[in-house]
């Protein structure tokens, strides 16, 4: 163990001695790099994706991309023309509008064409029985001129088309156009622009909206497109961010210099990331927008524990290039562990199977890799020529004539007796946080987008969507399958699919359902003047011939020869309860049906995407902070070589990762795919006050200091700074609050309580370990005090 520190101390002292005696030439080399990374960091764009959410190796989703070209995907945009004026939908002025929305949506660059379906689309056809047998034309015929007899004419055909609920709301006041995206635009070949996209369906808004007209838009193009519009707003709070951490570590350090050194230092990482992700091919997705942002907190957390620790040297009398060698020294290894542990805990996150997810662990992880080089580099190297201000050295002389009495009344948690009052706190805290998580729901919570607030438009558009029609845009795809030849005609099988759909729509939470069987009967109905004794499944291929009109592709359901068929089940939400107590009752109907011809495969449509997503988080939560926290423990161990070092510094992130699980139960946020990567992040970023506190305990109990006075020059060494940072990134990203993306205020509150929380679970609950593991047996062998960079203590 000592020969292990001795050769551990003198590497770093080597590799302190190269920084500065070619400190010139190394900050010339990364202020170049900074210009050349600054201008790449131009080329950056925002890189949404429909596809990047899907967990393709799911089950559901092979399922999903394997019947995706059959069928209707889930990346759907629905338009819905609402009239407000007096009457229904069937007036000349409100079908023109209609006509020429179904136009505007038709020619959108990126939309599948033969997907968009209204009232004015060939596909949509009425069927009725007449004295010369079945009759059936287009709902609005081409001669269509808006004359009564027109408009009446047009009522009856929608009537008869079975459209009332699906693409004419049920009170008659709306119609929707109806359209499904592609990722990449056919006639180009590039990858769809969702906010290009978003900016002509506000465009289609804008022009047609009046007094008598409203326009209601919802799918996942508009809701990027509102994140983007949002995002300007997020830049405000950011800026409101920095601004308060630029004055509260003004106010800590004494020193302008120095604040605009550790604020410039920390910004480097984020320009070099920002700047590499162009080079590598990536973009940012709006909803991993914060990562820069950890980025820069991470960076001045660190930057004012080397600053602190430069500042301590020069109050002990070096000049300020050997300060800063000193202080390279005593904060390389802590530090250098703590941003590989950052980065690994960035890493672990690509173990959930979506590429969104690995996007943001891969950009996160090469900025907390890329903080090595500025914080424990570039920063030695600059403070090598500052000096203090008048102000910081008045501060130091005022309180340098005895103890910290903060710090030393707090330095008794370092013995077993107050330990065990911790303890029993943390023991309290720990059964009630387990006790709340039990509540933490997989998924969205509530209705509409989650990542906007319940007044954003876009959920108002939801709501009344979900309220006009008996469809909307959460649906359930179920594939079936079979090898019997036009099985449509097959009373077997189309008795197991009305089987499913008779259970499936008396399912809470399912608002409609649409299967062949469903439309066969009404259709076989409508054969024999309408009467309802007659929506059944015959037993005899020729009495399912009647209800022929049903098995046409043009509905969606089937596909020619009824071997490949899907059937629609519409939520009345997404929630992730909601999306997992149906999906179950699913599963459990299916199990139920005895019918060896027909295979049923789950599930498609963006619950079967989100179902998937759901899924894919959940199997990956225990996984993650398992392997993060393994992951932590070995780094620990190869460098504290001690077990019970692993164990003050896991135990209190354990603690506070269970907590969090219990803040999110509480504000009803659920763990989902933008959730997850926070709670491993805050992890990682927790980590840093443990190594920083326990590597100073270690220091100063190998000169032969007790715990209690080794905890307590910790705290005076590096546990002051370790609690400004935490407290001054809480409050900014605690203003994210009354950001106007619900996101973003969520993220908020998630990273204010891993900030403040772990602080306090390093300097409250790691002092108590120690004391006790310190009874049984010594936690460091002490030996005599050798001339070191290493070594010499001051109080802040």
């Amino acid at each position: 163990m000592t020969r292990h520190v001795r050769l551990l101390d003198r590497w770093v002292e080597g590799f302190a001695d190269l920084l500065m005696n070619h400190r010139k030439l190394i900050l010339g080399f990364f202020m170049l790099l900074t210009l050349g990374l600054g201008y790449s960091a131009t080329q950056i764009r925002l890189d949404p994706g429909f596809n990047k959410q899907i967990p393709a190796s799911h089950p559901y989703m092979e399922n999903y991309l394997h019947y995706s070209e059959t069928f209707s995907g889930a990346n759907t945009i629905l338009v819905s023309v609402n009239w407000l004026g007096e009457g229904d939908i069937y007036n000349p002025e409100f079908l023109e509008v209609l006509r020429q929305v179904t136009d505007e949506v038709f020619f959108i660059p990126g939309v599948r064409r033969a997907s968009v379906r209204s009232l004015f689309t060939p596909d949509v056809r009425y069927v009725e029985i007449s004295e010369d047998g079945f009759v059936g034309d287009v709902v609005i015929p081409p001669q269509f001129s808006g004359t009564p007899e027109d408009l009446e004419q047009v009522r009856s055909n929608a009537a008869r088309s079975g459209e009332i609920g699906r693409l004419v709301a049920n009170d008659l006041t709306a119609a929707i156009v109806n359209a499904e995206l592609q990722e990449f635009n056919p006639d180009t070949g590039e990858r769809v622009s969702y906010a290009e996209i978003a900016r002509q369906l506000e465009a289609i808004r804008s022009k047609y909206e009046n007094e008598n007209i409203e326009i209601n838009i919802v799918g996942f193009s508009k809701l990027v497109g509102d994140v983007i519009d949002g995002l300007v707003e997020v830049m405000g709070f950011f800026v409101i961010a920095f601004i308060i951490t630029t004055l509260l570590l003004w106010a800590y350090s004494r020193s302008l210099v120095q604040t605009v050194v550790a604020l410039l230092v920390a910004l480097v990482p984020v320009v070099w990331l920002l700047g590499i992700l162009p080079l590598i091919g990536m973009g940012i997705d709006p909803m991993s927008i914060l990562v820069p942002f950890l980025i820069f907190s991470i960076g001045v957390s660190h930057a004012v524990q080397m600053s602190n620790a430069w500042k301590q040297e020069l109050f002990n009398g070096l000049e300020p290039r050997e300060a800063a060698k000193v202080a390279c020294c005593k904060i390389f290894i802590p530090g250098a562990l703590a941003l590989v542990t950052n980065a690994l805990g960035f890493g672990v996150i690509m173990l959930i199977d979506i590429p969104i997810v690995r996007e943001l662990g891969i950009s996160a992880c090469i900025g907390g890799l890329l903080m090595i080089f500025t914080n424990k580099m570039m920063l030695p190297i600059i403070l090598s020529w500052l000096t203090l201000d008048r102000r910081a050295w008045a501060a130091h002389e005022a309180r340098n004539g005895g103890k910290h009495q903060l710090w030393w009344r707090l330095s008794v948690l370092a013995t077993p007796g107050p330990a065990l009052v911790v303890f029993a706190i943390s023991l309290v805290l720990l059964v009630a946080g387990s006790w709340k998580s039990r509540e933490l729901i997989v998924g969205d919570v509530g209705v509409g987008a989650p990542e906007l607030r319940q007044s954003a438009r876009y959920n108002q558009d939801n709501l009344r969507i979900t309220q006009k029609y008996s469809i909307g845009l959460d649906v359930l795809s179920i594939y079936m399958e079979t090898d019997v030849t036009e099985a449509c005609l097959d009373p077997d099988v189309m008795r197991a699919v009305e089987e499913l759909d008779f259970h499936a729509r008396s399912i809470k939470g399912v608002n409609s359902t649409q299967s062949v069987a469903g439309m066969g009967k009404v259709s076989i109905a409508g054969n024999n003047e309408g009467n309802p004794r007659w929506a059944a499944i015959p037993g005899s291929s020729r009495g399912l011939m009647a209800g022929s009109r049903a098995y046409s592709a043009s509905n969606g359901l089937v596909v020619d020869g009824c071997q490949t068929m899907q059937m629609l089940l519409f939520l009345n939400d997404h929630d992730g309860d909601t999306i997992a107590h149906v999906i179950d009752q699913v599963e459990h109907i299916i199990a139920n049906i005895d019918e060896p011809k027909l295979r049923f495969m789950l599930a498609g449509g963006n619950v079967g995407v989100m179902a998937a997503s759901n899924e894919a988080v959940q199997q990956a939560e225990a996984q993650m902070h398992g392997s993060l926290l393994l992951a932590v423990a070995l780094f620990c161990w190869v460098t504290f070589r001690s077990g019970r070092a692993v164990l003050c510094i896991l135990i209190p992130l354990a603690i506070v990762a269970t907590l969090c699980s219990a803040v999110m139960a509480m504000f009803g946020i659920g763990l989902k795919v933008a959730t997850l990567p926070v709670m491993a992040l805050g992890v990682g970023v927790g980590v840093d006050y443990g190594i920083y506190l326990y590597e100073r305990m270690q220091h100063e109990l190998k000169v032969g200091k007790s715990l209690r006075m080794a905890f307590y020059e910790a705290m005076c060494q590096r546990g002051t700074a370790a609690l400004f940072t935490a407290v001054t990134m809480s409050v900014g990203v605690g203003t994210w609050i009354f950001a106007p993306l619900k996101f973003q205020a969520d993220m908020g509150i998630l990273l204010a309580f891993m900030f403040l929380v772990n602080v306090f679970g390093a300097i409250f609950l790691l002092p108590g370990l120690a004391a006790w593991f310190q009874r049984s047996k010594p936690l460091v062998r002490v030996r005599p005090a050798v001339r070191s960079p290493l070594q010499g203590a001051g109080q802040n």
